[in-house]
């Protein structure tokens, strides 16, 4: 069985308070400003969605089951897929919001080995 356009999950991540600080563990590239060819996720080098480049080990993300690579579709019910990169991060970093739901799509395990591969 093999899903070519990766099956979208719902993550649920739950901001860790650090004093003023509320951590959500990882990093995003991408966005409608920025150069998608210098993207190491996107499918073709177009593409200028948001994706998740870098997730802290332990880190409230991770904990969701967030992994690099997934591609941020929506947040909190936000369409990020025609976001600039400053604004998916404000969408992301909002100070009253605890609790941050996601869309994702992850491309299967073995898409992203032949990926890697070449």
């Amino acid at each position: 069985y093999r899903d070519p356009g990766g099956q979208p999950q719902r993550i649920e991540i739950c901001k860790l308070r650090q004093g003023e600080h509320l951590i959500l563990g990882f990093s995003i590239g991408g966005g409608i400003d920025q150069d998608p060819g210098q993207n190491p996720f996107s499918e073709d080098k177009s593409d200028k969605g948001i994706y998740v480049t870098r997730v802290t080990p332990g880190g409230p993300a991770e904990v969701a089951g967030l992994i690099m690579g997934d591609k941020v579709m929506q947040v909190n019910g936000w369409d990020m897929t025609m976001v600039t990169h400053d604004q998916a991060r404000k969408r992301l970093t909002k100070k009253n919001e605890d609790i941050v739901r996601l869309l994702v799509t992850r491309k299967s395990l073995e898409q992203a080995v032949r990926h890697s591969m070449m």
